[in-house]
């Protein structure tokens, strides 16, 4: 005898499981930095770091420190990031300047003062990028406006020279750039400004032709002229003081003994070093007030 087949009800089918949504590893287990990974929320990175930090302060293992820069790399892009859209510069190399300065607050960072990290690290990035943008920005700084214009300059005159066969005029890369003639002299004022002038550049005098460098003033050997002269002024004024006082201010000043050190290499009392010091050094001021020798 033959029977038809039972029917299954919905509720008791059995149909394909769906895989469990994942849940979150702990840090240490996932081997994506926490800052990058989803999973991860701030409170996490926040602990973590915590605890990364207190371990690497214990045994300073650069292998701690690294996991350190990668789960604070957030803090690192933001900064990037907002400078970025404020200079020439690519962004992974501001990237790398502000992992300079994380690696730096890492090294700082007092985990007993109970301070959040990321409010402690971030003016080191951004102090790090600002050093570094400092550094390689020109000593003329030119508005943002002709610097702009000038990269767009050297594109139209590359498009113009492929298209016409020849270098464009002056007129010709003006029109494209949509330009005055007076906003073109104005540019090309800019880009003169922004060039460095060689010290070996020959200036005219009234008398001869000279290299720049031997005209403009070194102000560090301007310094350093003073700095000899006054040492022979006192040099001179030493030598007109009692044999006495003069020992006793050079041992005092020049050898930096103490006074009682003084006392007993001349055989004096310490008093008498002490007025001695107080005398010469009046009569030192006296002389070189008056500049006569």
């Amino acid at each position: 005898m033959i029977t038809a087949p039972r029917l299954i009800s919905p509720k008791n089918s059995v149909s394909p499981r769906r895989p469990a949504a994942s849940t979150p590893l702990p840090l240490a287990k996932t081997g994506f930095p926490a800052a990058c990974g989803s999973m991860a929320s701030h409170e996490d990175v926040k602990a973590r770091t915590a605890e990364l930090l207190r371990l690497y302060h214990q045994n300073r293992d650069p292998a701690l420190r690294n996991r350190l820069v990668e789960i604070n790399m957030g803090l690192v892009r933001k900064e990037a990031h907002h400078w970025r859209n404020q200079c020439n510069e690519g962004y992974d190399d501001l990237v790398q300047v502000g992992c300079l300065g994380l690696i730096q607050a890492i090294e700082r960072f007092d985990i007993t003062r109970g301070l959040a990290f990321s409010s402690f690290a971030m003016p080191y990035i951004r102090g790090e990028i600002q050093h570094y943008l400092r550094d390689k920005s020109p000593t003329m700084r030119i508005p943002r406006r002709w610097t702009t214009l000038q990269r767009q300059a050297k594109k139209v005159i590359a498009r113009l020279r492929q298209e016409l066969g020849r270098s464009p005029s002056e007129a010709e890369v003006r029109e494209a750039l949509q330009l005055t003639e007076q906003e073109w002299r104005e540019l090309e004022l800019a880009q003169q400004n922004s060039l460095l002038l060689s010290l070996d550049a020959p200036i005219q005098t009234e008398e001869d032709s000279v290299a720049l460098g031997e005209v403009v003033p070194d102000q560090r050997y301007r310094s350093f002229q003073l700095a000899e002269e006054d040492r022979i002024r006192l040099q001179h004024a030493l030598a007109k003081q009692e044999d006495r006082t003069r020992k006793i201010l050079e041992f005092v000043f020049f050898y930096d003994l103490t006074q009682k050190e003084t006392a007993e290499r001349l055989g004096i009392s310490a008093v008498t070093v002490s007025r001695q010091v107080k005398k010469g050094l009046e009569r030192l001021a006296k002389l070189l007030n008056q500049d006569i020798f």
